[in-house]
């Protein structure tokens, strides 16, 4: 399987403006640029895109780990907070902290806690990023 997006850029880093699409359109000529990025200007920016990714990603890994385990939830949010810092040899994406609750009847704590984790850790963009990723993970009763 294979899926695209695309990104346009015109202009310097600062002045400069750009747009952001994917192939399911689900995102068509999205803007970004430096202030969307760094100035928290109205558009998108490739953290929040990644976090996004990431939260969609994990969500739907913790889901097929319960079916597998014959736990069907009833619901699971997720939030993702990526960190870009910059460091000597420029800018990086240091961590990933995910936030989750879940509702999931007649689970206990313990199995909760070890498929979140397995998730976190096999879900295929945590593989990807090159990042320190956190799990908060709470079980809702």
């Amino acid at each position: 399987m294979k899926k695209t997006a695309s990104a346009h850029w015109q202009g310097n880093l600062k002045q400069g403006k750009g747009t952001i699409s994917t192939q399911s359109g689900a995102l068509k000529d999205n803007p970004y640029g430096f202030n969307t990025r760094f100035e928290d200007e109205p558009g998108t920016n490739p953290e929040e895109l990644i976090g996004a990714a990431h939260a969609g990603c994990f969500s739907m890994a913790f889901s097929m780990l319960l079916g597998e385990e014959n736990f069907t939830p009833d619901s699971i949010d997720t939030n993702a907070t990526v960190t870009l810092e910059e460091k000597s040899d420029g800018f990086t994406v240091t961590a990933v902290h995910l936030e989750m609750t879940a509702r999931i009847p007649n689970i206990d704590q313990a199995k909760f806690d070890e498929i979140a984790n397995k998730a976190k850790e096999g879900c295929p963009i945590s593989k990807l990023l090159n990042a320190d990723i956190t799990l908060d993970a709470t079980l809702q009763g």
